[in-house]
């Protein structure tokens, strides 16, 4: 239905208004916090059980260390990106269905959730779980050593403590987000598939992973993995490189007055 991302915004806005570019924002804000917690936190706290006692890592444990964070994160990440999936893709939904003379009620995050309940229990929001942590484990593997990498070869602070300059940790964030968004997208493609519960008429079902990867490289060749990836970047970018700087400026222990203690 969107042949770019100019397209996809030009259909969207005349058929939705304007703040139909906002769809999934409210499970988004809800939950985007505790998932970017759990990321943060526990890579820091695997790199500090994992380092030697002279503090220092290797390259195969801060891999190790991101992959455990990126596999925790999935108990919020999951459930949040399958409901904002379903609101950010009911416009298209909607439109698909108009074409061909149907009508679609649309829902409420909270109505998909209580439905999801309803039907097939708590399980029914972990739909798609087992492609989402396939996404995220590789994302952090990559991600946390790549942005450690570029965040220690940095200007430091004039205090002495070591740390990098704010700024430096947000260029590194961005870079490391940006080039990690793009290594994942064929996974966060698959996710996504997997994810969309409602289908227009015609489109494919996927029963899981392998399906997916099949139909997929079957019906639309291997560049159908990269689709949105341009897309991906320009969200995953800043929201690390904002997330990382906000982090290593100690925001949350300054406002609670807790002491900062940096891991390695």
């Amino acid at each position: 239905m969107y042949s770019s991302i100019f397209d996809c915004f030009r259909k969207t806005i005349a058929s939705e208004g304007f703040f139909g570019m906002y769809r999934g924002s409210a499970v988004n804000n809800l939950l985007i916090a505790p998932e970017k917690g759990i990321k943060l936190a526990t890579n820091d706290y695997f790199r500090y059980r994992l380092a030697s006692d002279d503090g220092k890592i290797t390259l195969p444990k801060q891999a190790l260390a991101g992959g455990l964070a990126g596999a925790l994160q999935i108990i919020v990440t999951t459930p949040m990106e399958l409901l904002k999936i379903q609101m950010q893709d009911a416009g298209r939904i909607a439109d698909s269905s108009q074409a061909s003379d149907k009508k679609v009620k649309k829902l409420t995050a909270s109505q998909i959730a209580k439905q999801l309940l309803r039907e097939k229990g708590i399980i029914g929001l972990y739909k798609g779980v087992g492609a989402t942590a396939v996404r995220d484990i590789t994302f952090s593997i990559i991600y946390f050593p790549l942005f450690a990498t570029i965040n220690n070869e940095g200007p430091r602070k004039a205090d002495g403590s070591g740390e990098a300059v704010f700024y430096w940790s947000l260029i590194s964030g961005l870079v490391a987000g940006m080039s990690s968004a793009l290594l994942a997208t064929p996974l966060d493609v698959i996710k996504t598939r997997v994810q969309a519960i409602k289908k227009a008429d015609g489109e494919k079902e996927f029963e899981g992973i392998i399906d997916c990867i099949n139909k997929t490289m079957k019906h639309e060749g291997i560049t159908a993995f990269f689709k949105g990836g341009l897309c991906r970047m320009m969200v995953i970018a800043p929201l690390f490189g904002i997330a990382q700087m906000v982090y290593f400026l100690g925001v949350g222990e300054r406002l609670l007055g807790i002491e900062q203690k940096k891991s390695v």
